[in-house]
């Protein structure tokens, strides 16, 4: 007998050997009382599929929707869902699960001719008759080899590339009634397991509609984002140009000796979009009817704002312009005057952290050309202190803000929006690692903030990873909602970045103990690099974005 302790409720039983998830869970269901549907589980700190059979004493976390992992198990199973049923209304077929978008997926369907709203009905019925069937999902495990054949005849080679290159031995993949996919985590036991979704026409694709994270009982609400799906489209555009869509691409590039050509066109391409908008602010600065006064720079945390920022100022100044960067953490509020979380704890991303009225009273003064005494915080005593720091704009100089209230509208709301021009920064990855199989964008920047967060000794990967879920939600309540105001959206993302990252994150990521929560988050991401062939860091050039998180900068940071 086992002994099986379950973390939800702290109760430990015994169960035989080879029991599986769903028959611990029937055996706790009445000690649990979960608000929501278990749609999978942690063992021991590790993700798994509700079907995993046990055959050693085991800590078990049942999970329903909300949380990441299981948020991810739902997505990941109805995805599956939409594919068999898009194959088996249109035979031949092929669908790409390309971002996250509007509070869903984007997808792009290719079956000949254009998608229309009655193709996408089509998809949905057939999608609400797999699920009321309630067709099981069957893990089955190969050998590679054998897995790679498989997907060969059916001329899957976005899943061959990705498994030919992967370094596994033994590979896992899916039946669906008699469709077969390739998963890199686990799914639900069943489609009747997805009841709640939605599918619709969006733009010339798809959108899957999922479950509201913090109320997995409804589809969550969708947010018209056509700046970011025009952002998305630009950077497929170029990874097609580039032969690269997954990471089987990616792989296959660095084998044939090309990593070094794809940073410096990753990189080319973007100087070249900072050239665009640095002469699109020349333009308006010199505009003699609505001048340009004020620069503002927002983006979600390791999007790379601050090299971004600083690569603008080189080519502004390339315009002929003086940018003079202008921070609003010397606006802070005293601490004893900063708002507080529900917990007691400081809560340092709220808006009423900044002192905006004194912000906005120096910006306007300044931009007329006054002289203003601006205030230096103290991060020591949690005071702002004035120093006799003087500033007065020169005739060339343009004002840059960057921080993740600068596009807030209550920040500037006294300044008219003809002198504003708002940039949003994020790194928006394009690469999947299949057709199936997207990278989330949180994944990229929370490795990026893991690696500068260790280098600088500043929090091990256990800490960062434990803020995590602090930070996004941060993002979502001051940063998000007003990213499609921005006038121009800039993608900090390179192709090869994965490649790069492996090399630094791998070492740190294996540091996070077995014994703690965070392990799981640790071990998902170590699992996921690894798809990537490791590149070294050494072409990357010092004015990188990247250099902001892997070091090696020639800029300097406060």
């Amino acid at each position: 007998m086992l002994q099986i302790r379950c973390k939800n409720v702290n109760i430990t039983r015994s169960f035989p050997e080879g029991t599986s998830l769903i028959d611990v869970y029937k055996d706790f269901e009445a000690e649990l009382k979960m608000p929501y549907p278990v749609v999978s589980a942690k063992v021991n700190n590790t993700s798994e599929g509700l079907k995993f059979r046990l055959f050693q004493n085991r800590d078990v976390e049942f999970l329903d929707a909300r949380e990441g992992s299981g948020h991810r198990v739902y997505v990941r199973s109805l995805c599956f869902v939409l594919y068999k049923a898009t194959i088996d209304i249109f035979p031949g077929s092929k669908l790409f699960i390309e971002h996250p978008l509007s509070g869903g997926y984007y997808c792009n369907l290719r079956k000949g001719q254009a998608v229309t709203a009655d193709d996408v009905e089509k998809i949905k019925l057939r999608m609400q008759e797999i699920i009321a069937l309630d067709m099981p999902f069957r893990r089955m495990e190969a050998t590679t080899e054998e897995a790679i054949r498989i997907f060969r005849d059916r001329r899957f080679s976005d899943k061959v590339k990705l498994l030919e290159t992967s370094g596994q031995l033994y590979s896992d993949y899916y039946i669906l009634g008699d469709t077969v996919d390739y998963y890199y985590g686990p799914l639900v036991p069943s489609a009747g397991y997805l009841t709640v979704f939605d599918l619709e026409k969006y733009s010339d694709g798809l959108l899957l509609r999922v479950p509201d994270k913090h109320n997995p009982t409804v589809v969550a609400a969708k947010n018209d984002m056509p700046r970011t799906f025009e952002m998305f489209a630009e950077k497929v555009h170029w990874d097609v140009i580039m032969h690269l869509s997954n990471a089987g691409d990616v792989n296959k590039a660095i084998l044939e000796g090309n990593a070094s050509e794809l940073i410096q066109v990753s990189e080319a391409l973007q100087e070249k979009k900072i050239v665009k908008i640095a002469e699109e602010i020349d333009r308006r600065f010199r505009d003699k009817k609505k001048p340009l006064k004020l620069v503002l720079i927002t983006g979600p945390s390791s999007s790379g704002k601050t090299t971004f920022c600083k690569r603008l100022s080189v080519q502004l100044l390339a315009c002929g312009l003086r940018p003079v960067s202008f921070s609003t953490d010397d606006y802070f509020v005293n601490r004893a005057d900063t708002p507080k979380l529900p917990n007691g704890q400081y809560d340092f991303d709220n808006l009423k952290t900044v002192d905006s009225d004194l912000l906005e009273n120096h910006l306007n003064r300044l931009m007329k050309g006054e002289t203003v005494e601006v205030p230096e915080y103290n991060f020591t005593s949690g005071k702002r202190e004035y120093k006799g720091k003087r500033l007065k704009l020169r005739d060339d100089c343009v004002l840059i803000i960057e921080g993740i209230h600068a596009l807030n509208p209550m920040l500037t709301s006294k300044i008219s929006d003809d002198k504003k021009f708002k940039i949003y920064i994020s790194a928006l990855t394009s690469i999947s690692l299949d057709d199936h199989n997207w990278i989330p964008t949180q994944d990229n920047r929370l490795l990026r903030r893991i690696i500068r967060d260790y280098n600088k000794g500043a929090f091990t990967a256990q800490e960062t990873i434990r803020q995590w879920k602090n930070v996004c939600e941060a993002e979502e309540k001051w940063i998000f909602p007003f990213q499609e105001t921005a006038d121009v959206m800039f993608n900090s993302a390179l192709n090869i970045e994965f490649a790069v990252l492996r090399t630094h994150a791998e070492i740190i990521l294996t540091s996070v103990p077995r014994n703690c929560s965070e392990y799981a988050e640790a071990h998902r991401l170590l699992k996921f690099i690894h798809y990537f062939i490791p590149v070294s860091d050494k072409e990357i050039p010092p004015t990188s974005i990247m250099r902001e998180f892997v070091g090696g900068s020639s800029f300097k940071y406060r």
